[in-house]
């Protein structure tokens, strides 16, 4: 989604991509399990934890995103689910279209203040949203399109905006 905004088309691509090379669930967990967060990034949650609640709002899926939040401490995450059939991938169910826009705007309807940090362009309806929104880490060509969100490095400016932004 940092190169290709329409969500829906790549996903279908990396769906047939998995079935071409015949590469099946339990091969892309035996992956995951050897990838870790971003050094600093539990240090991060920690502390933003300290001041607030924190939810993950992610295209990722539940899947792919289980081994990294028992990482990070177990942070609620917000995501979709792959559809598995033997071991193989065959599809996806989205919670939603623009489930992160709508969770945003439902926190809001909750009265929460909400800011929010995202790094592609199916994270910039979600900035919009929100009360503060930021690119972290994103790359220039999201950084170029989408001018409006400060664009920040390192977990410590992060921080400080999200801090900012919420009065903590």
């Amino acid at each position: 989604t940092r190169d290709e905004p329409n969500y829906d088309l790549l996903m279908r691509q990396r769906l047939a991509l998995l079935a071409e090379h015949n590469l099946t669930m339990s091969a892309i967990a035996q992956v995951i399990s050897t990838l870790h967060p971003l050094p600093g990034a539990k240090d991060f949650l920690d502390a933003l934890r300290e001041k607030t609640q924190v939810i993950i709002l992610s295209d990722t899926f539940e899947q792919f995103g289980l081994p990294f939040m028992r990482q990070l401490g177990m942070p609620t995450l917000l995501c979709h689910r792959l559809i598995v059939e033997n071991d193989s991938i065959v599809d996806f169910e989205l919670r939603q279209v623009d489930q992160k826009r709508r969770a945003v705007e439902a926190f809001k309807a909750l009265n929460y203040r909400v800011a929010a940090a995202g790094d592609s362009y199916n994270d910039t309806a979600m900035l919009a949203s929100a009360d503060a929104g930021f690119l972290f880490h994103a790359p220039d060509n999201v950084i170029a399109e989408f001018p409006q969100f400060p664009s920040l490095s390192s977990f410590s400016e992060l921080l400080e905006h999200l801090s900012g932004a919420l009065d903590l």
